[in-house]
């Protein structure tokens, strides 16, 4: 029984057989194709890796194509950024060169202020600082990477450089500013108009008749003429003064002080600022006086000079 039973069980068969059939529209035969299993497995595994090949391939070529583009945008870049290094080179080496041409105009201010002597600020020995040990800042570079490279020690250079030149012309404006404050303060003009009737130096005094130093200038003009202040200052003094009757005072700064005697009449008080030019007192013959006239005199330091050395008209 158990060998019928063996004999009766189907057998399956080594390999499978597809059966397709085409059945065209018109009146033609039934056509069959016998296909095998392994056969269809084996086409279907090679259309799979072909798509799969083709799938790679065009996510490859699109990589390649961004990579391509992105290139394109960096070279683009990298052009412009060569342009702009050249122009900062050009840039750099025209601002070296400006500098160059305010360090030589700054040694010949200070060449023409030698002869004021200004210890203080030691105007004379030069600009700040001493150039020869500075490094020389080298022009543009013929190679866009040689800029690059050297574009910061450039920089480096007109900053210090700069610098240099910064500290040295403000010494130079404050000294210039200090001058323009001393000229301002200089009692460089004529008081009044008129004439020197005695001048500075030892004369005969027309009272005693003895040789006495006259400390200033005796300018004969007529009663009520307008004296002018000859230069920037301050009232110090107005009143009366024995044999100088009416006497103006002004403090003009560095030292420097002038005195109006014999005045008719003063326009200004104590305390009061002015400017050259302006109209302070008027000509008279008030204290010891034989006639109308204004004595005029320059101190520095409470020692008498000669007014002349001051007046430039």
């Amino acid at each position: 029984m158990k060998l019928g039973a063996i004999d009766g069980m189907a057998v399956p068969p080594k390999s499978q057989v597809f059966t397709v059939i085409v059945v065209s529209d018109h009146s033609q035969a039934v056509r069959k194709f016998r296909l095998p299993r392994k056969w269809l497995q084996n086409t279907a595994y090679a259309v799979g890796g072909v798509l799969l090949i083709g799938l790679i391939t065009t996510g490859h070529y699109f990589s390649l194509l961004g990579a391509s583009s992105e290139n394109a945008v960096l070279k683009e870049e990298n052009a412009q950024l060569r342009s702009q290094i050249l122009l900062v080179q050009e840039k750099v080496a025209h601002i070296s060169a400006t500098l160059d041409r305010v360090e030589r105009f700054d040694a010949k201010l200070r060449t023409a202020v030698t002869q004021l002597q200004d210890p203080e600020r030691n105007l004379a020995i030069g600009p700040v600082g001493t150039p020869e040990t500075e490094p020389t800042i080298p022009g543009p570079a013929p190679a866009a990477e040689g800029n690059l490279s050297a574009l910061p020690g450039k920089l480096t250079s007109l900053e210090t450089e700069a610098s240099r030149q910064e500290q040295s012309l403000r010494e130079l404006q404050e000294y210039f500013d200090d001058q323009r404050s001393l000229l301002a303060s200089t009692p460089s003009i004529w008081p009044t108009r008129g004439w020197v009737t005695s001048d500075f130096g030892t004369r005969i005094d027309p009272y005693t008749a003895e040789r006495r130093m006259h400390q200033g200038l005796d300018i004969a003009t007529p009663h009520g003429q307008p004296v002018y202040s000859p230069s920037d200052g301050t009232v110090v003094f107005a009143g009366v003064e024995s044999g100088y009757g009416n006497v103006l005072v002004i403090d003009h700064g560095y030292g420097v002080k002038t005195r109006y005697g014999h005045l008719s009449e003063i326009f200004v008080h104590l305390g009061d600022r002015i400017r050259r030019g302006d109209k302070v007192a008027a000509v008279g013959n008030t204290g010891r006086s034989t006639g109308p006239h204004l004595h005029y005199e320059v101190r520095v330091n409470g020692i008498p000079e000669n007014p002349r050395k001051f007046i430039l008209e």
